[in-house]
């Protein structure tokens, strides 16, 4: 069995997580678990997230330390995605991410030396849904990981890659 992300769960979390707004990014610190909503980038999940920061944020810091993350969404699906972090200064992929709102948020523009972007690389991913839309993506999840399709969980975890 492969735990590579294939093209089909790509699909299935980005419908899952496209209109969600705000995120919220866990990172590890000394003191355990913290966690803080991050606008989410309006680009195609390809089985990467992007956020802005700053580099005198915490945030920073922690991922300097310790590349596991958490990122969570809650809209009309909730789903957790597990990844490692990177902190990313190309100019050219902030000048694309980059919008009007950030302006106003950060107070600056992306070519501040000091705005840097989060690079969270999924690793596996848990989602939450009533709906028939996910009903089916669990089957198909289920059935990808060889998972038996009978189970009646109330959540799903995909395996992305390892």
């Amino acid at each position: 069995m492969s735990n590579m992300i294939n093209q089909e769960e790509i699909e299935t979390l980005r419908e899952l997580i496209k209109d969600i707004d705000t995120a919220m990014l866990t990172t590890v610190t000394e003191e355990g678990l913290v966690s803080r909503p991050m606008k989410t980038q309006e680009v195609e999940f390809d089985g990467d997230l992007w956020f802005f920061t700053k580099k005198e944020t915490a945030k920073y810091e922690e991922i300097l330390h310790d590349q596991d993350v958490n990122v969570s969404y809650a809209g009309k699906s909730y789903v957790s995605v597990r990844g490692k972090a990177e902190i990313v200064e190309d100019l050219e992929k902030k000048k694309a991410l980059w919008s009007k709102a950030y302006e106003e948020i950060m107070q600056t523009s992306y070519d501040d030396p000091n705005v840097v972007l989060i690079k969270v690389k999924a690793e596996a991913a848990e989602y939450w849904e009533t709906g028939n839309f996910t009903k089916k993506a669990a089957f198909l999840f289920k059935r990808m990981t060889g998972q038996n399709s009978k189970s009646t969980d109330i959540n799903e975890t995909v395996e992305m890659n390892k």
